[in-house]
């Protein structure tokens, strides 16, 4: 553990603020009972949609959270994007309309961050699917229970080369996303003054 904490001090250093942002509560601060430092959990994210570009539609792979000290995450695995940009589109919105239909689904929370990636769940060159979801229900393998941003989380559709998802959260909190190697991440905060 002391190692560990040396590590991420000397990387915080170095100014790699996103291992910092990203590393989960230690043992030790969660045993005190203490929140993380309003200096590590500051940032200037804001609620406003967000966007990449390069709608190259390669597969997505698989869907998946974790709780960290100052936020709540997604990551969304895409096949062989490797260091090529993924284009998304993320943003908060009144209802999650299905693509295609327009079918209204459900999303439990205080608001709803609409998802959308240039990543079918499925292989365009062959229709096979690659992540297997059904559209109104559940993430598969996604549980949020516990999580203090993220209450539900909902597969829209995969129409057209793009892949819709309602993420339910506890208010309309900021959020940011990025591109980390052949992943898009989605960071919510858990509270506006200072995230944390």
């Amino acid at each position: 553990m002391r190692r560990w904490s040396t590590a991420l001090a000397a990387l915080m250093l170095a100014g790699a603020g996103l291992a910092a942002a990203t590393a989960p509560v230690s043992a030790s601060r969660a045993a005190a009972g203490t929140g993380p430092s309003s200096a590590m959990c500051e940032v200037g994210w804001g609620s406003y949609g967000k966007t990449g570009a390069d709608p190259a539609y390669r597969p997505l792979t698989d869907v998946r959270t974790g709780r960290h000290e100052c936020f709540d995450r997604m990551v969304l695995d895409i096949q062989g994007a490797g260091h090529r940009a993924i284009g998304y589109r993320v943003g908060y919105v009144d209802k999650l309309n299905q693509d295609g239909s327009g079918d209204v689904i459900p999303v439990a929370g205080g608001a709803i961050l609409e998802v959308r990636v240039a990543a079918p769940s499925y292989d365009p060159a062959t229709g096979k699917a690659t992540y297997r979801a059904k559209a109104g229900q559940r993430l598969p393998g996604v549980d949020v229970t516990g999580y203090r941003t993220f209450k539900d989380t909902r597969f829209a559709s995969s129409f057209e080369g793009d892949t819709q998802i309602g993420v339910g959260v506890r208010a309309r909190l900021p959020f940011r996303v990025f591109q980390w190697d052949h992943r898009i991440v989605i960071d919510v905060a858990h509270r506006w003054d200072v995230l944390g």
